[in-house]
């Protein structure tokens, strides 16, 4: 079994910055590829960021793109989403995912995600 759990969610102003950690445990972190995904009130889930098992690859939403990054330290076990620059509209409760892969692909959709964490508030006021 795979725990992730998610932390460094707040509040912050429009144009503030946080930094989400998700620590992951019981497999071998290094075959996962880890995604963030965030869930507004009242709206779906949509994607935000994800990592292929490297590092090597990875994806963006054009709503974050060039204010977020994703990192990963395989020795920590552990996925990191950087926000820059936020919005209004980022704020939604932010959660992160993992599946194994055996190839170096960092998934988009959430339904290709087998692993959530419970996830953190991230809340930005103008």
């Amino acid at each position: 079994q795979v725990h992730v759990v998610e932390s460094g969610g707040g509040s912050v102003k429009t144009g503030g910055s946080l930094r989400l950690t998700c620590a992951v445990s019981g497999r071998t972190f290094s075959g996962y590829a880890m995604g963030w995904f965030r869930q507004a009130r009242g709206k779906e889930r949509e994607f935000v960021a994800s990592t292929s098992w490297s590092g090597g690859n990875t994806y963006y939403a054009d709503s974050v793109k060039g204010r977020f990054a994703i990192s990963r330290d395989n020795a920590k076990n552990t996925v990191y989403l950087q926000m820059n620059n936020l919005k209004p509209e980022d704020t939604a409760a932010y959660y992160c995912a993992a599946v194994r892969f055996n190839t170096d692909y960092a998934p988009t959709l959430f339904e290709e995600y087998d692993y959530w964490g419970q996830g953190t508030q991230v809340t930005v006021s103008s």
